[in-house]
């Protein structure tokens, strides 16, 4: 279970947090302190212990005076240091800003050195409205339709952001990058991640702020007439989309991720694995490929 304490000597009571939990599972109480309301919607991302001006807010006995503090001077550190940005400033990058970025694409490696990949960069925060609002109206749509209405009560806090109008797809970014590959390229699936893992550090030692965005993406996917505004060439699949501008938050330190399992490989250990188990094994292997 998923839990933050407060330090209320410490709060500065500046809704930080609430404003940038990812999963919206955290509010205010009636004493103007963060707390989780819903600990099942968490995703443990640690946002709110590392935006925390004031190093009041601790996760799940983790406490802030035992992060890493942010640096831009090594790529290690921005690594480390990197977050997804869903708050931004209104302001758009200029031309020369956005130029930078597109000097750099060259570079990104692809599978076989292909180099088809196809970039859909939204240069202007009005073009971004335009998308908000062609995609807030049709889910307001569905999510109003008495056919999804069992599976509305389960996005109960989505459709109301939709109700409401917010931008809970493209979190009001100024720019986004949606990446294109061909559906003949040796690594379709592959390369555009490359890509945008590729430009979102390039970003973040610039100072911008980027995010994954999975929701962008499946609509993207979901109304083909997104794809002719993207301008995606036909006979190319988008693949992926990365919100891009300038932080309205800053991030106090780096979180404190929990590891995941590695096997140290120094020797080959023969193992007779039976009939059964290396067919689920070559069954698991593609169920996702």
């Amino acid at each position: 279970m998923n839990t933050i304490s407060i330090d209320k000597e410490k709060c500065a009571q500046c809704g930080l947090c609430v404003k940038d939990c990812v999963s919206m599972c955290l509010k205010m109480n009636k004493d103007n302190y963060p707390y989780i309301e819903d600990a099942g919607m968490c995703l443990a991302c640690q946002h709110c212990m590392m935006i925390c001006p004031t190093g009041a807010l601790s996760f799940n006995g983790k406490n802030p005076e035992d992060s890493e503090k942010v640096s831009a001077k090594d790529v290690l550190s921005l690594i480390k240091s990197r977050r997804s940005i869903r708050l931004y400033k209104d302001d758009e990058l200029t031309e020369e800003e956005l130029q930078t970025i597109k000097e750099m694409l060259p570079f990104i490696p692809t599978g076989c050195n292909s180099h088809k990949l196809h970039f859909s960069i939204v240069e202007k925060k009005s073009v971004m409205v335009e998308l908000k609002n062609n995609v807030n109206k049709r889910f307001r749509k569905l999510l109003n339709s008495r056919i999804l209405s069992p599976l509305v009560k389960h996005f109960a806090a989505y459709k109301e952001a939709f109700d409401r109008d917010e931008d809970i797809v493209f979190r009001n970014a100024p720019h986004m990058i949606v990446v294109s590959s061909p559906v003949s390229a040796p690594c379709a699936p592959q390369d555009p991640i490359i890509a945008l893992s590729y430009i979102e550090l390039y970003a973040r030692s610039l100072g911008y702020g980027t995010c994954w965005c999975g929701y962008a993406e499946a609509c993207i996917k979901l109304f083909p007439e997104l794809c002719e505004i993207l301008e995606v060439p036909k006979g190319y699949t988008p693949v992926y989309a990365m919100l891009l501008g300038k932080p309205a938050v800053k991030y106090m330190r780096i979180p404190q991720p929990e590891p995941y399992s590695i096997s140290e490989i120094k020797d080959v250990i023969p193992k007779d694995s039976c009939i059964w188990c290396k067919t689920k094994r070559l069954i698991t292997n593609f169920l996702r490929g």
